[in-house]
């Protein structure tokens, strides 16, 4: 009997590591990527996750959809859920500075 209270015991240990370490922060990215998503604003320059940048034009909750002006004239329909975040250029620029390593220069002895 102690050997299942045991297996028992163990089983729950592992399923709540699991829950901790996987789903719990998958939830969490989740509401806060819902909640970047529910505070965009018509006129708001956004990013797509295909990397796209675009000027809200018109969103339509219900049906999930947002109308994005990619050009001057150029307008298209996308999922609110491929909208990223709203598009920051010196926040894109800091981090692709931090992403770009700078070559080693070589020291040549004559």
């Amino acid at each position: 009997m102690s050997e299942f209270v045991l297996v028992f015991a163990v089983l729950a240990l592992v399923l709540g590591g699991y829950w901790a370490l996987v789903v719990f922060p998958k939830q969490r990215a989740f509401q806060h990527k819902q909640k970047i998503v529910r505070s965009l604003n018509v006129g708001d320059e956004i990013v797509t996750y295909g990397g796209i940048i675009g000027k809200i034009i018109d969103i339509d909750v219900e049906r999930g959809l947002a109308h994005v002006e990619i050009a001057e004239g150029l307008r298209i329909k996308l999922l609110t859920a491929a909208l990223q975040q709203v598009y920051d250029p010196d926040q894109f620029a800091y981090n692709a500075g931090i992403g770009i390593k700078k070559p080693k220069t070589e020291q040549t002895s004559s």
